[in-house]
């Protein structure tokens, strides 16, 4: 029996620089020939790396794959600030960098680490009274976004003195932390000024750069990285389900709870995937149903 989720699931993009996510949601539509694709978690285009797109029914699932966790390795400018904290702004102020101490930039990074309150850049994605605040900034409005609890789980980094003050760092963080916004702050507390020169984002939740894909490679060879069964095992804990609870999750109806926590991915005898189910008070209930009884 053909299934009918077969031309769905996820594709790992490995964005390239000069490209809006945007951008590649076009070309992946060319590429696939639907204009049902989407992706989650924004790149600028400055920025390469992983991009997870949704194929199809696969564009469903976006709005749950929330990932807790990603991976940026990044070079961080001191000595200057920008109008967008990275290189593609207006240098708002220069200084010379030369006698920051590598001491100083420890423990600026240092108060960077861990549980902080982060100020997005103005000109990011972020929603402000329905527009996003780049779009807001072009328009010549003032742009003031509250502050944020993010988590800078790790800041590796090395430091290279030259021409410029550079530093080369890998950042592990929650999702919604600005590396941007890290490296004008830390540009701030040193007094120098800092911004953000490259950015390369190798991990989203489970989804390494090693499974990412080239737009051109996908033009040569368009395929899934992972099909939604694989997709929904990927990214949550797996339940196995009975055909009876199968059928009963695919008609949207609720099961016994039996002590689960978080969201887990139910996949019935056959293999396959029908929901993402979540214990609600005295039910398992759906959050998300893959493969309704509806769907042909």
């Amino acid at each position: 029996m053909t299934d009918p989720l077969e031309a769905s699931g996820i594709v790992i993009v490995d964005k390239p620089a000069g490209m809006t996510s945007h951008d590649v949601v076009a070309r992946l539509r060319r590429i696939f020939g639907t204009r049902k694709v989407g992706h989650a978690g924004t790149l600028d285009p400055m920025a390469t790396g992983v991009l997870v797109a949704g194929i199809e029914r696969g564009t469903k699932l976006l709005a749950h794959l929330v990932a807790e966790e990603k991976v940026y390795e990044a070079t961080i400018r001191l000595g200057a600030s920008t109008t967008t904290d990275d290189a593609e702004g207006e240098v708002l102020s220069a200084a010379d960098a030369s006698h920051v101490t590598d001491e100083a930039i420890a423990a600026g990074i240092a108060a960077l680490t861990g549980d902080i309150m982060q100020v997005p850049a103005s000109v990011s994605a972020i929603k402000i009274g329905g527009k996003r605040a780049h779009e807001l900034v072009r328009e010549g409005a003032e742009v003031a976004i509250p502050a944020r609890p993010v988590t800078v789980h790790s800041f590796d980094y090395t430091v290279r003195r030259g021409e410029h003050l550079d530093i080369d760092a890998i950042i592990r963080c929650s999702s919604g932390t600005y590396i941007r916004s890290l490296a004008r702050d830390l540009g701030a507390s040193l007094s120098v000024g800092g911004h953000l020169v490259a950015l390369r984002r190798t991990l989203v939740g489970p989804f390494p750069i090693t499974r990412a894909h080239t737009l051109k490679d996908l033009e040569a060879h368009p395929a899934l990285t992972l099909t939604m069964d694989e997709a929904l095992t990927t990214a949550w804990p797996v339940l196995d389900i009975t055909q009876d609870e199968y059928d009963a999750l695919a008609m949207g109806k609720w099961l016994e709870p039996r002590g689960l926590s978080g969201v887990h991915a139910a996949k019935g005898p056959d293999g396959r995937v029908v929901a993402l189910v979540k214990e609600q008070g005295k039910r398992l209930a759906t959050t998300f149903v893959a493969r309704p009884s509806t769907l042909t």
